[in-house]
């Protein structure tokens, strides 16, 4: 997972656990939301760039790309921007422009910056700096944040003071319930792509459609440990080269698993988002203080199938 001992996220449903049992009013807004179906909000982290590029590629492509995927499906999505590459950048600044033209946006800091490695103060100045361009941008509301890494900070006073900011700057935080490691692969296919070895990036194809699979069931099964059922999922993914690639092989494996999709808005209603969609009030802890909910184990955090960090080398 991406930083799981320092966020609140991966699952924002455990982040409830201290907070409270399942309750069957959840369980009928889950139920009346999806119509007995499972729902996934799709979000996408790092716009404009993320990760290396395959021979040939460029980011405004890699746009092009995913929101072709996902118009292509009718899927709504919502992007999380890092300003930074876009500043220095006009093939980022094209990628970025593309996705805004197509879908929502909201503020990922201006860096990716980690709060762990800044004052309180600091990021707040991160976060501000995104500010001017995402209102330049942006075709509807931007005050939504993702943090970076899914970190929201290992100590309490600074957590606490982040979320002050955000809910005095008129932020809702973007949940994440669901996500697969898709960074992961990036650097693995860029090798394997200037290498053209088909073989190996075969390879991946097959792991990541089986860790797309895994995590989705692992959602799914901690949801139900927590609330007795499913809940609307937000889905963590990246503007990566290797996301552009699979994202049409993504999307039609969630709906033959009976998933459909819908708006980061309409996901969030769902009261299992309370503490994100007001972040004035108290967080839950962040990260995972045991691997039972209610006396039932947790699947186990998948690890992949395929050595990637010695693919294509």
């Amino acid at each position: 997972m991406i930083q799981r001992i320092t966020s609140c996220a991966m699952v924002t449903l455990v982040a409830v656990i201290a907070a409270c049992a399942p309750a069957p009013t959840l369980k009928a807004e889950a139920t009346a939301l999806s119509g007995g179906q499972p729902v996934i909000a799709v979000t996408v982290d790092d716009i404009p760039a993320h990760g290396g590029m395959a021979p040939g590629e460029t980011r405004l492509d890699l746009s092009r790309r995913l929101v072709a995927a996902l118009k292509a499906e009718s899927v709504p999505a919502h992007g999380f921007v890092n300003g930074s590459p876009a500043q220095v950048n006009p093939d980022a600044m094209a990628a970025l422009e593309y996705w805004a033209d197509a879908f929502p946006v909201g503020n990922h800091t201006w860096t990716h910056a980690n709060p762990n490695e800044l004052t309180a103060e600091a990021y707040g100045e991160e976060i501000a700096r995104n500010e001017p361009l995402l209102e330049k941008i942006s075709r509807g509301d931007w005050h939504w944040f993702r943090y970076p890494f899914l970190a929201e900070g290992d100590d309490p006073a600074k957590r606490f003071a982040i979320r002050q900011y955000l809910a005095s700057h008129g932020y809702r935080i973007a949940g994440a319930t669901m996500e697969f490691d898709d960074w992961k692969y990036n650097d693995a296919y860029t090798r394997c792509a200037a290498k053209g070895d088909q073989t190996e990036i075969a390879k991946l194809e097959e792991d990541w459609l089986d860790a797309v699979r895994y995590s989705a069931e692992m959602s799914r099964k901690i949801a139900k440990a927590i609330y007795g059922g499913d809940i609307p999922y937000v889905l963590v993914a990246h503007i990566g080269s290797f996301d552009a690639r699979m994202f049409p092989r993504t999307l039609a494996l969630y709906r033959e698993m009976g998933f459909r999709f819908v708006s980061l808005e309409e996901a969030q209603n769902h009261p299992a988002y309370a503490g994100d969609n007001d972040p004035a009030a108290p967080p839950g802890p962040n990260f995972y203080a045991t691997r039972q909910v209610g006396g039932m184990p947790l699947p186990a955090e998948r690890v992949p199938k395929i050595d990637l960090a010695g693919l294509c080398v």
